[in-house]
């Protein structure tokens, strides 16, 4: 699926949600108003007896008082608020107050006003049904391309998902859903967490003193709170490989490593002010510009690690699964490591797929690594001398269409000013704005703007890699609050429905 027929597909589904859901508002309010008139349907003959009995009552018969109180009670329970029932609950206390008299001049027009009140509810149910009737014609005709548009999505990954899928563990249908709800709470708290502690600490707020002395510890509190259910709700309601490629329906960045790095990569850098994002996670939202990212997950791991979505392969029968996928994704990214199956799969990559595919991420300085794959190479790499120098050289490696290999040292570009530089000089011209520093740039970026020059060196340009594993934080944030809509808006709709049916 190319990117225009996706970011249509996502448009037109997005307008078939948010129109069913407006529809479906509609119809549950022409629901309420259709109740409403059958509930008033028999106030022409209560009306009726309601002032017979009043009548009485006023003639000097005692017991006619229980059945004006038994019409108030009819008309209380099932008149829309308005002019009868007013008059009624009027013309009860009256009674009650032993002014008949007065009680029986204030029902005087009550027949009018019944029938002004049955053809206001008529209007307005006529009214809600046009309305939810017009809803509901684009909402069916935005459904059908949306549904067209979804199975076509995930018929083109359909063979990869069929791979990937053999060997997942399943899991309770519920699962996903009361940790995606979990996780809603999550981020509220944290967003409401990270606000309060950013408003506590600004000078020049107008706010108490008391309350900013308040506002700090129920922020930090909230925030607390928002990280420990974030951190764990967010691996039990992460999506499986399958799942991934099913709701992207792009072809996937098979992501392949040592198992024995997973530790590194589940590391959350601390240059942001509040992180919760792994190295990953990171390399996940940059390589996201180009599909959902997979990645075999340890045999055995109790949760599946954040970043790359996970699927599970056989111990012992895992070369033709991974073979296969190196066929079908269209991009290959492998961290090289010391781990002979992870060789075996470096060795495959050079012999099977086309050079522009594989990207190399020698990280860490491992020791060994620039001599083995100058074996595999038509031409010496020189990563030894590349990175030279640094207490960690690391460096990506691409390929033109011949296997020369294009080297791209990863760190801050020589010469030029540190973020974190460069926002302290700037936020120290006020100390407004020394407050509001929330950029720095951790080491994941470093790598995905090393990759994103290197994939340019060999034909494959895509300019908001880097930027989008610095804002992965950002992006996750964005997903919360979309979930924390979602879950406001599905509540206020059971809301309505429970109303509908007489709960609440």
């Amino acid at each position: 699926m190319t990117s225009r027929l996706r970011a249509f597909a996502r448009l037109v589904t997005v307008a078939a949600v948010a129109t069913a859901y407006v529809a479906l508002h509609l119809a549950i309010t022409a629901g309420m108003d259709l109740r409403a008139r059958e509930r008033f349907r028999d106030a022409p003959a209560r009306a009726a007896a309601f002032t017979a009995a009043l009548g009485r009552y006023a003639d000097g018969e005692v017991a006619a008082r229980d059945e004006v109180g038994q019409g108030a009670a009819w008309f209380a329970d099932h008149a829309p608020p308005g002019e009868s029932r007013a008059a009624v609950s009027a013309a009860t206390a009256d009674v009650q107050k032993g002014r008949a008299s007065l009680a029986r001049e204030r029902v005087a027009g009550l027949p009018a006003q019944v029938e002004r009140e049955q053809a206001r509810l008529g209007r307005d149910l006529n009214s809600s049904a046009t309305a939810a009737a017009c809803w509901a014609v684009p909402a069916a005709a935005l459904l059908v391309p949306a549904l067209w548009l979804r199975r076509r999505r995930r018929s083109g990954v359909a063979e990869i998902v069929e791979v990937v899928g053999q060997f997942a563990p399943r899991q309770p249908w519920w699962r996903r859903p009361v940790f995606l709800t979990a996780s809603g709470v999550g981020y509220g708290l944290f967003t409401a967490g990270s606000l309060a502690v950013s408003m506590a600490q600004r000078q020049g707020f107008e706010m108490q003193l008391a309350m900013q002395v308040l506002l700090l510890p129920c922020g930090l509190a909230a925030l607390g709170a928002g990280i420990l259910i974030l951190r764990h709700t967010r691996p039990r309601s992460a999506r499986g490989a399958a799942q991934a490629l099913l709701a992207d329906g792009r072809r996937p960045v098979l992501y392949l490593r040592s198992f024995a790095d997973d530790d590194t990569a589940a590391r959350v850098d601390d240059q942001a002010p509040v992180n919760i994002h792994s190295r990953e996670e990171q390399l996940a939202g940059a390589l996201g510009v180009f599909g959902p990212v997979i990645a075999v997950g340890r045999p055995g791991e109790p949760l599946p690690r954040l970043g790359a979505a996970r699927f599970y392969l056989p111990h012992d029968d895992w070369q033709p699964a991974v073979l296969r996928l190196m066929e079908l994704s269209q991009l290959i990214v492998l961290r090289l490591g010391l781990s002979e199956g992870l060789w075996w799969e470096v060795e495959q990559a050079r012999a099977t797929q086309p050079a522009r595919k594989l990207v190399l991420l020698a990280l860490d300085g491992l020791s060994g690594v620039a001599r083995r794959l100058d074996e595999l190479l038509p031409a010496p790499t020189r990563l030894d001398e590349v990175t030279a120098g640094g207490p960690s050289p690391s460096a990506v490696i691409t390929f033109d269409p011949e296997w020369t290999p294009h080297v791209h040292p990863v760190g801050p570009v020589p010469g030029a000013e540190t973020s974190r530089g460069m926002l302290a000089r700037r936020a120290a011209r006020t100390k407004e704005a020394a407050r509001s520093v929330f950029i720095t740039y951790t080491p994941t970026h470093h790598v995905a703007r090393a990759m994103k020059g290197g994939l340019a060196s060999v034909g494959v340009r895509k300019r908001t890699m880097a930027w989008r594993a610095h804002l992965a934080t950002q992006t996750s944030l964005w997903k919360g609050f979309q979930l924390v809509t979602a879950m406001g808006l599905l509540g206020w709709l059971v809301f309505r429905v429970l109303r509908l049916f007489g709960f609440g």
